[in-house]
């Protein structure tokens, strides 16, 4: 009689020899695909599975439900929704469960990077997310996930709604547990302080046993219920060889109950029940406030989603859920609604609020032809809108993925505050060893007392939240002034600036280029060749272009266009060369330029001068006072322009620039940037294209959020709106955010620092650790939170 398959029960064939060790022994498969399974099953940590499932006659519970589950992520119909996918990888932002601390993310960062196909991971333990990036030919989403829930903790796609559910969810469970440590820690402590001042010293010692089995039954549901999420942290952390903040604290809670259960069964020794209780009690006030805390730095970014109306009008009058917009459709938006995705506006015109996104109060016009964004409100009017993107690739979506990298991207401090951490935990494990080992010879009764109180002082949550927290919360404040963080190391990197450079076109100016004077030199009319320049300018992404837009002519459109970033472009129509650009590039000779004009733009056919064209671009009001503001701290400023015509100079003259590089390409713009000394820590400012390499070799980069696409992903962070004075409050709050970091490392530091001897010489009642202990992680979040202040 042939075996048959421990997965499925089919018959497994004579010569196949397939075998998954399941629940201690080698089970045979039938095929490849149930041994593949069943590897799954086991290394998923659900063996219980095969204990208690049930195999039907159609073989339909073959997979247990949560790692059916986690298959579904794999779809990739299911993953267009919450995946980001790239040419080589994919990415995805992780909403994490059973995150409590700096050694969690230790754990799952370290345990996923040794997974095949996966490129990175961060985790960020503010905001409980993570952010995946992987090889989908190497490994699937389902594998990664499992690998996570394997190690104790739940992961899955990001969602605000659920996360929001999640986090109420988790805040009622922790009431309820501080509810039960609260009521128990009143009716011990009664009993306690009547046999501590022996209110009842003249009663049997059988009757004082009974309140100690009265104080025993108070004490456990605190100990296996209240204190849980402290035991499951900290077993995550052992099983995974590392040490967190829950192991002391664990080790001290159930060490002190098996203590006191030993007393009162033998009736020898002293319990400590109320301690206990009290113990849980204050380090779950203390835990809810953090997370109440850390929930009000993190829920910024994510509250945007919220800005996003649920459903939307289509212009045929039928209403469709706004996150099943696709790209093309036309919707509808009423005066005093929200837009409901990214778009382009096809007909109408209001004004629109996008302080949302920009951090500026007045509303702008917005009319036929101009895009708007999702989750800003419509004013006056109604418009239709086209939608251009999907919600997944909306500015909003963009916007809190790009906060989310910033934040998991940890700079150099949060590093080695985490790392110090963990070998602190250690050391207090060691410390606390020493310290009964002496208390036990010199006073027995006392040394786990005063051990408990070692562990529990000592514990270094602070120092793990003294980085992250004020981090995140700058990083919501940025938000709020309208800059979007592409990089972690931007809070760290402006403190320490001492050269600025500037481009002009779009950065200094406002971009608003206006065409002042056109000189033909050949026998077309002016129409003409403005309508010339602008078929070739169409090609373009900058301000000059645009100059030019609204002289377009189908009529003189080209064969062919090729743009010479930082040069200009040439056309070919008709078997002749058009050029438009600076006069280095259009003409053949020098000697074609008049002397007496200045023309920044010239327009050549076959090498000989068509026409140029005199331009003019408004200095934007705050450009002054941005290049006052760097240079009044010591900051040399230089404005790099690819700009050599007169007005570059004048521009550089009206604002005081320390100094002026003109005529520059981007290769010429990256080579002033790699010149300087070694000594001077870069930030520059740009929005064209020709800026992109600059951007991406500067020690710290901002682009326009009018700029293009390709500036805005060179850069580290992107201004949104318009207003430069924005980098000034930027400056502003990364000085703050540095001393208040300094400040939380210093309090954390320094509080563990004074309390270990005290703890150690037996000074420090174990109620007290708590207090301090708790406090001392409150006052470092709470301090963080300074930054989320309008005057920050």
């Amino acid at each position: 009689m042939s075996e048959s398959c421990y997965h499925c029960g089919d018959p497994v064939p004579q010569e196949t020899h397939l075998t998954v060790e399941i629940l201690g022994k080698a089970r045979s498969m039938c095929c490849p695909g149930c041994e593949a399974v069943a590897h799954t099953i086991v290394e998923s940590g659900l063996t219980s599975y095969y204990e208690y499932r049930t195999v039907t006659a159609d073989k339909a519970d073959l997979v247990p439900q949560q790692l059916q589950s986690l298959s579904l992520y794999d779809h990739e119909d299911i993953q267009q929704e919450f995946v980001r996918a790239s040419e080589n990888a994919n990415e995805v932002t992780l909403s994490l469960e059973g995150v409590s601390c700096a050694a969690c993310a230790w754990l799952i960062e370290k345990q996923l990077k040794r997974e095949q196909g996966v490129l990175n991971i961060r985790v960020n333990t503010t905001t409980h997310r993570a952010l995946l990036s992987w090889d989908p030919a190497k490994v699937k989403l389902s594998q990664l996930l499992s690998s996570i829930h394997r190690l104790g903790y739940k992961a899955a796609p990001f969602e605000a709604d659920n996360q929001e559910q999640h986090y109420h969810q988790t805040m009622k469970n922790y009431l309820y547990r501080l509810g039960i440590a609260g009521l128990a820690t009143m009716q011990v402590m009664m009993l306690a302080v009547a046999l501590y001042f022996e209110v009842f010293g003249d009663l049997d010692e059988s009757f004082r046993n009974y309140f100690r089995w009265v104080s025993l039954l108070f004490a456990t549901p605190v100990l296996l219920y209240s204190a849980l999420p402290f035991y499951l942290n900290a077993w995550r952390n052992l099983r995974a060889r590392s040490l967190g903040m829950d192991v002391p604290v664990s080790i001290a809670l159930i060490f002190a109950y098996v203590a006191s259960f030993y007393a009162t069964v033998t009736e020898k020794g002293e319990v400590f029940f109320e301690s206990i209780s009290m113990f849980t009690f204050f380090l779950l006030i203390g835990r809810y406030l953090e997370m109440r805390a850390r929930r009000k730095a993190a829920a910024a970014s994510a509250n945007l989603l919220k800005l996003i109306p649920a459903m939307a009008n289509l212009a045929d009058g039928s209403q469709i859920a706004a996150k099943s917009l696709k790209v093309g459709d036309v919707v509808t938006v009423l005066p005093g609604e929200s837009l409901p995705a990214d778009g382009v506006i096809v007909s109408g015109s209001s004004v629109i609020d996008e302080s949302m996104l920009t951090g500026e109060p007045i509303p702008v016009r917005r009319a036929s032809g101009d895009d708007v964004y999702a989750g800003t409100i419509n004013g006056d009017g109604n418009v239709n809108v086209k939608v251009t993107q999907d919600r997944q690739h909306s500015l909003i979506s963009n916007i809190i993925r790009l906060q989310d990298e910033a934040q998991a991207s940890k700079p150099k401090i949060a590093e080695l505050a985490d790392v110090v951490a963990r070998y602190f935990v250690a050391t207090i494990l060691i410390i606390a060893a020493g310290t009964w080992l002496y208390w036990h010879q010199t006073r027995p009764d006392d040394a786990l007392w005063i051990t408990l109180a070692v562990l529990v002082a000592t514990c270094p949550c602070a120092l793990s939240l003294a980085t992250p927290t004020a981090l995140t919360c700058a990083t919501s404040r940025l938000g709020r002034l309208g800059i979007l963080l592409r990089r972690g190391h931007v809070l760290e990197t402006l403190c320490n600036v001492n050269q600025l450079v500037i481009d002009k076109t779009g950065t200094l100016t406002e971009g608003n280029v206006r065409i002042v004077t056109t000189t033909c030199f050949s026998h077309q009319s002016e129409s003409e060749v403005l309508s010339i320049s602008a078929e070739l300018e169409r090609f373009a992404n900058h301000p000059i272009a645009r100059a030019f837009s609204s002289h377009r002519n189908p009529e003189y459109s080209f064969d062919e266009v090729i743009n010479e970033v930082g040069f200009g472009l040439k056309g070919y129509r008709n078997g002749q060369e058009w050029r438009i650009g600076k006069a280095s590039f259009a003409l053949h000779t020098q000697d074609q330029l008049p002397t007496e004009e200045d023309f920044q733009v010239w327009l050549s056919c076959d090498g000989q001068a068509v026409a140029a064209f005199q331009l003019d671009d408004p200095i934007r009001p705050d450009s002054k006072a941005l290049i006052s503001a760097f240079q009044s701290e010591g900051i040399q400023v230089t404005m790099l322009t690819g700009d050599n015509s007169d007005n570059a100079t004048r521009v550089a003259e009206q604002l005081a620039v320390d100094q002026l590089v003109s005529g520059a390409t981007p290769q010429g713009k990256l080579n002033y940037l790699q010149k300087l000394d070694k000594h001077h820590i870069t930030l520059m400012i740009g929005d064209g294209v020709n800026d992109a390499p600059v951007l991406a070799g500067a020690h710290l980069s901002l682009a326009m959020g009018s700029g293009t696409d390709i500036a805005k992903s060179s850069a580290d962070m992107v201004l949104l709106g318009d207003h430069l004075n924005r980098i000034l409050e930027a400056r502003k709050l990364a000085m703050k955010t540095r001393k208040i970091i300094r400040e939380n490392l210093s309090w954390a530091l320094g509080y563990n620092l004074v309390i270990l001897p005290l703890a150690v010489a037996g000074l420090v009642a174990p109620y007290i650790a708590v207090l301090g202990m708790s406090a001392s992680s409150i006052i470092v979040v709470s301090n963080s939170l300074r930054l989320l202040k309008e005057d920050g």
